[in-house]
């Protein structure tokens, strides 16, 4: 088993957060992985995205060309990781900012992630409810190993956001279960 996420979006939309609580959790679970960090200089507003590699066996290269995930936040990251997209991959949208495009031969899975972060009280959590819609429509991370990399991950000021994370994330679970509104 071989998984190549790439998530994209904002700085501030906690991308990078993001792909390394997906690499914690996947090391948590007793998978090899590798994340890759990417950003402007800018601290917020200008994009940023997180390569992610999650095998069953040793990860040679770090380099993802043709991602098998993409967890899009932005149009931006739309425009520029899109056409890298495997053939027959999928594709976890943030449609609260970002219009869904037509796929040929690709899962789309509309995520209203900014719409549902602000229901929860925090715009933040954004990236915690994206991290449950992956984990539900891969299934590849176990939901514990989820958790425990949240609470790992968040360090500092934002360890006192670690349970509207949780709530986020249980969210974002149920999101691509059969008969939620929010469903392909």
């Amino acid at each position: 088993m071989k998984e190549e996420v790439v998530a994209a979006g904002f700085g501030g939309q906690g991308i990078l957060l993001l792909g390394e609580i997906i690499a914690r959790a996947a090391m948590l679970d007793g998978r090899e992985t590798v994340c890759v960090p990417a950003y402007g200089p800018e601290v917020r507003g200008g994009f940023a995205h997180s390569s992610v590699i999650i095998s069953d066996r040793r990860i040679g290269a770090i380099t993802i060309s043709e991602p098998d995930t993409l967890i899009i936040m932005n149009q931006t990251g739309l425009e520029k990781f899109l056409p890298r997209l495997r053939q027959g991959g999928c594709l976890l949208l943030n449609t609260s900012l970002v219009r869904a495009p037509e796929l040929d031969g690709s899962t789309l899975i509309p995520v209203e992630a900014t719409e549902m972060a602000e229901e929860l009280g925090n715009i933040r959590v954004a990236n915690s409810i994206m991290l449950g819609a992956y984990v539900a429509a891969k299934g590849i991370l176990t939901a514990e190993a989820c958790l425990k990399a949240l609470d790992s991950g968040l360090r500092g000021r934002a360890k006192a956001l670690a349970e509207i994370n949780k709530l986020a994330f249980q969210k974002g679970l149920a999101v691509s279960l059969p008969g939620h509104p929010s469903s392909p």
